[in-house]
């Protein structure tokens, strides 16, 4: 068995797994092992105590009151905004948009710039790796505005095919959407050269974040992104809850996407005008509590540090990843030579469903399934694959645990 407290970039794990109360549980009589981090990962308790403080003290409406639990919950829920922009290192606060999450994000990417700047014969490129969320909002613009949609292909290992993607480019090109790692292969993809390449041809570019924010440092300003979207649940902060990053001579140029209160300066019968950005794309009463919480995820993760969080991830997927190569019959699905902490698999005639309800009997918590990425899934000819992802508060223990499940239970298959 290995250390379970401390690894090469002396991190404190078990300092850190404290602060998660869910981990300190049994599941099927078994020590919670949870690998599914990939779909959300678990929330300290510095997250939980926010969300309780703020509906236990500064509970009220934003921006239009007066009243000083008003003002209290404007200011924190503007905070998050500034951390937000810290965090990415946007520009200006203004430039950052409080969504339910990069779904949304990417939905009025493509509902609002795609509705006003996209016409009959232009082209959106998407990948091979992405998430649904990132094909079905273009498709559904595309179709509208008699658009098109391309794909990059993906490279027998999981990597995207980058000269492919550059025959792709044309002056018909108006749209690159790609995300920044894949949630199914745990693939990084070569941003920065897409986004050159891109702008070179004349396209706009947004970045799907969502399994990047956690792991990788994001500095937009570098990039050059024209968009970036990312989800607070997939960073140790509260569900429903996400940004979108926008240039803002890109953000003013595009309409509102959803109408109500907060996002107008007048309305009559005659007509209305719009507020300024961000609020613009901020109708109704937003979810404040949890982006009020939502600092304290980003406060967790700068106090312990992208580079040491991504180094002790890095030792997990490599220490699991060779013991994942040693069972007979499993196969790993995307072996790209820069990944996030993600791991698929398939083990040889036992279908990833039925694997996965075995995995949970033992208190193992793994994903299942296509992973909402079908396309990716077809590539490979696979219906699904096992997925284990972990996340700085897991340990080498917990893969030795995970492990000897995953023997036991391809036992009770091919005895």
């Amino acid at each position: 068995m290995s250390d379970t407290s401390v690894v090469s970039n002396s991190i404190d794990i078990e300092a850190i797994r404290a602060q998660f109360p869910i981990l300190h549980q049994q599941v099927n009589g078994k020590p919670l092992v949870y690998f599914d981090n990939a779909a959300t990962n678990q929330k300290p308790l510095s997250v939980i105590n926010a969300l309780k403080h703020h509906y236990e003290a500064d509970n009220a409406n934003i921006h239009r009151g007066i009243h000083t639990l008003a003002e209290r919950s404007t200011t924190a829920f503007e905070d998050t905004r500034k951390a937000v922009q810290a965090f990415i290192n946007a520009n200006e606060a203004e430039e950052i948009i409080f969504t339910k999450g990069t779904t949304e994000s990417i939905n009025l990417v493509a509902s609002s710039w795609g509705r006003k700047f996209l016409n009959e014969g232009d082209e959106i490129i998407v990948s091979g790796l992405e998430h649904h969320s990132n094909i079905v909002p273009w498709q559904l613009i595309a179709e509208e505005k008699g658009a098109k949609v391309k794909a990059i292909p993906v490279l027998e290992n999981g990597d995207l095919d980058i000269p492919a993607f550059s025959n792709l480019l044309s002056d018909q090109t108006k749209m690159v959407a790609v995300n920044h790692a894949s949630n199914s292969l745990g693939t990084i993809n070569p941003v920065r050269e897409i986004i050159e390449m891109a702008h070179a041809a004349g396209a706009k570019v947004l970045i799907d974040g969502a399994q990047a924010s956690s792991h990788l440092i994001i500095d937009v300003q570098a990039l050059n992104a024209d968009f970036y979207a990312l989800s607070a649940h997939k960073m140790y902060g509260p569900t429903g809850v996400g940004i979108l990053y926008g240039k803002r001579d890109l953000l003013e140029k595009m309409p509102p996407y959803q109408g109500g209160g907060e996002m107008i300066k007048e309305v009559s019968f005659d007509g209305t005008s719009f507020n300024d950005i961000p609020y613009k794309f901020e109708a109704g009463t937003p979810n404040i509590a949890d982006v009020v919480a939502f600092k304290a995820a980003i406060d967790f993760i700068n106090e312990l540090g992208k580079e040491n969080i991504a180094a002790h991830e890095a030792e997990l997927l490599s220490y699991a990843t060779k013991a994942l190569k040693e069972i007979e019959g499993l196969k790993i699905v995307g072996e790209a030579q820069e990944k996030v902490s993600v791991v698929s698999f398939t083990v040889e005639d036992i279908h990833h469903f039925d694997l996965g309800m075995w995995m949970d009997a033992k208190g193992v918590a793994v994903r299942t399934g296509h992973h909402c990425t079908q396309p990716l899934m077809d590539r490979f000819c696979i219906e699904g694959t096992i997925r284990a992802s972990f996340s700085v508060y897991n340990t080498k223990a917990e893969i030795d645990t995970f492990i000897a499940a995953l023997k036991d239970v391809i036992k009770k298959f091919k005895p």
